[in-house]
């Protein structure tokens, strides 16, 4: 039965072309393998069962939400959520697979969105296909789809974080409030940090308490990540030293040019490339003040995943970034 809630939001978008997009869904839904409300077990346990109290109301960014009963079916809309909801358990039906040139959802998220419909791209999500779902929770972020927080509340409880990328952590906390997992978010987030401070300490005993800088290349600037940023956090949590000039608590990154690589000066760097900065990395590395920088002549210079370290924004993203450290300096994972 189509609910007044649909009916207003069939009226927004025009009936006709509306019931063109849910006949090609359907059709869709049928050959792509994603699930469909009669596909799915709307009794599944998830991070929304067990005995937390609803109905709820959850404080956001846009206002606040009711949240009628514990979310079955959920929808998330920035890949940083979704791996949120993976996270901490919920029936993730339907979210943003890629993030810009990421196609697909990360394949470290494995069987847990394997039935999992993909409702990208992130810039304009397939508002017809997650009402076919029929959520019962949607959650997405302001900096990505503000002009769209009315229609997907029109649809079903709706949630947005602010951003998604320094609040990380405190996004995980809010997912865990509109799923009824507080309490495990609370502990996967513990978790991480004791994990981060152990390998940390490890890492500073046995390497003197090293310096670090972390470099991204793209096809614009090229940027230093500050510590008010994904991969910047992570060694805060971890008790790493910044060099002097990137200590800024409140700036995201610092942009260089190559004629300021010594900006980039530390005893251990580390660098990605997102797409269409390979040939500005090439430039780069190949320049003689790169040479110069204390790092690249003890060899201390490490190419680690962009995707990891900068894209993911998520628990499972900074499990990987410890791994690589850990690895890199030597030192116990401590799992």
């Amino acid at each position: 039965m189509t609910t007044p809630l649909r009916r207003r939001w069939r009226l927004r978008v025009g009936a006709f072309a509306l019931m063109t997009a849910l006949a090609a869904g359907l059709a869709g839904c049928g050959s792509d393998g994603g699930s469909s409300p009669a596909d799915s077990d709307d009794s599944a346990t998830g991070a929304g069962s067990g005995d937390a109290s609803f109905p709820r109301t959850i404080t956001h960014d846009k206002g606040s939400t009711e949240i009628p009963a514990a979310p079955q079916r959920i929808v998330a809309l920035d890949n940083s959520l979704v791996e949120a909801v993976v996270a901490l358990d919920g029936n993730l039906v339907a979210g943003v697979g890629g993030y810009r040139n990421l196609d697909g959802f990360p394949a470290y998220l494995g069987d847990a969105v394997k039935d999992t419909v993909d409702v990208g791209p992130l810039e304009s999500p397939n508002l017809e296909q997650i009402m076919l779902l029929e959520p019962d929770l949607i959650i997405s972020a302001t900096v990505r789809h503000d002009e769209l927080y009315d229609t997907l509340s029109d649809i079903a409880p709706t949630v947005f974080v602010a951003t998604t990328g320094p609040t990380w952590k405190d996004n995980i906390a809010l997912v865990g409030e509109a799923l009824g997992a507080e309490d495990r978010a609370a502990e996967q987030i513990t978790a991480y940090e004791t994990r981060a401070a152990a390998i940390g300490e490890a890492v500073n005993a046995a390497h003197d308490n090293p310096t670090v800088s972390v470099i991204r290349f793209l096809d614009g600037p090229t940027r230093i990540y500050l510590p008010h940023t994904f991969s910047g956090i992570i060694l805060a949590d971890m008790g790493l030293t910044r060099p002097e000039n990137q200590r800024d608590p409140e700036e995201f990154t610092l942009e260089i040019s190559e004629e300021q690589i010594e900006q980039a000066e530390a005893d251990v760097i580390f660098y990605t490339t997102y797409a269409g900065g390979e040939d500005r990395k090439e430039r780069f590395l190949a320049n003689p003040l790169w040479e110069r920088l204390s790092a690249v002549q003890n060899g201390a210079v490490y190419e680690v995943e962009d995707a990891i370290w900068m894209t993911s924004v998520s628990l499972q993203g900074a499990d990987q970034v410890l791994d690589n450290m850990a690895e890199i300096f030597g030192v116990d994972a401590a799992k």
